[in-house]
């Protein structure tokens, strides 16, 4: 999981172009929106879209578990996880 999240903090930064912020300086537990990243619903949106592109997971705007999936990059690699084992298993 600790590649996946070193993965995942490359991937917020590229594609939210976060000039200046390097990726091992994210703190996999630190909240991404408000406090934290500071990141807004633009940056969710473009996001999503990138998680999607990468790793083939979708999110939808009415799913009730986006605020907990998105809180953190620890939250983010257990949700790219769990649905890549569930597209194996499935």
């Amino acid at each position: 999981m600790e590649a996946l999240e070193r993965e995942i903090k490359q991937l917020i930064v590229e594609s939210l172009n976060l000039d200046g912020v390097a990726p091992e300086s994210i703190d996999s537990a630190a909240p991404l929106f408000v406090s934290g990243l500071g990141l807004d619903s633009i940056d969710a949106l473009e996001l999503a879209m990138a998680l999607r592109k990468k790793y083939g997971v979708r999110t939808t705007s009415d799913d009730a578990r986006n605020r907990e999936i998105f809180s953190s990059v620890r939250s983010l690699a257990a949700f790219v996880l769990e649905e890549q084992q569930r597209a194996l298993a499935g």
